[in-house]
């Protein structure tokens, strides 16, 4: 069994990561998917929200844990690896909007903190 830890606060990484996780996973394996959706103080309040409704939407077969924080991203992200001790984390490269490029600060902190596999997935 592999335990999969999405990292999400937006509908556009979500989505992504769905892609991904849809393309390795079959719905008859015991594989785990978590999905955790960080509120950014600094972006729209709605967006975890519907980042987790996507999560339920487009991974329905695999029946994904869904769970939404709030605070500092980078912080619950690391909280919740400790507390899901999940095989893989997958994120995106950065928040998703349009003038975010590159690997923004989540990711990058997770990527020097996390010890295991990080997938970051491609934003359309």
């Amino acid at each position: 069994m592999t335990t999969f830890l999405l990292a999400t606060g937006s509908v556009h990484v979500t989505a992504a990561a769905a892609d991904y996780l849809q393309d390795r996973l079959d719905p008859g394996a015991d594989d785990e998917i978590v999905v955790v959706a960080v509120r950014d103080p600094d972006a729209p309040s709605r967006d975890a929200g519907d980042a987790v409704n996507v999560a339920r939407s487009r991974l329905a077969a695999f029946a994904p844990t869904t769970e939404t924080r709030e605070g500092e991203p980078a912080a619950e992200l690391l909280a919740a690896v400790d507390e899901h001790d999940p095989d893989e984390l997958v994120v995106g490269p950065h928040r998703g909007t349009d003038d975010s490029d590159g690997v923004g600060s989540t990711a990058a902190e997770l990527f020097a903190r996390v010890d295991r596999p990080v997938v970051v997935v491609p934003l359309p």
